[in-house]
């Protein structure tokens, strides 16, 4: 059974920085892309970044590019992203998915954490 658990969000002061960490099983990890969406209130999830595993690959939206940085951990099973310099537009649940390398569709999601950035 697949699992995605998000970890880390929280309130955080504008300027500051969080690390979000998504801890899964169940996937065949090699040939999965991680990757991380964010939905603020009244707008629709967008994407955030992402990282193929086997490779490490790393994708950015450009609203995050040079602030933000997503890792994995292979011994942990584990996918980091790292956030700095937040500001209050990055206030939004943060989704943890997954989808088999090649594939469009995000087939698996986590429940999702809060990151709140007061200005």
């Amino acid at each position: 059974q697949v699992q995605l658990v998000e970890s880390g969000g929280g309130l955080v002061q504008a300027g500051g920085s969080l690390r979000l960490s998504c801890a899964a099983s169940g996937l065949p990890f090699s040939l999965y892309t991680m990757g991380w969406f964010r939905q603020a209130p009244g707008t629709e999830r967008e994407f955030v970044a992402s990282i193929t595993w086997s490779t490490g690959r790393t994708n950015y939206a450009d609203s995050v590019k040079g602030r933000f940085t997503i890792s994995r951990d292979n011994a942990k099973n584990t996918v980091l992203v790292q956030m700095n310099s937040l500001n209050a537009e990055d206030t939004a649940v943060y989704y943890c998915a997954a989808r088999r390398t090649g594939s469009s569709s995000w087939a698996c999601w986590g429940q999702g954490t809060q990151l709140t950035v007061s200005s």
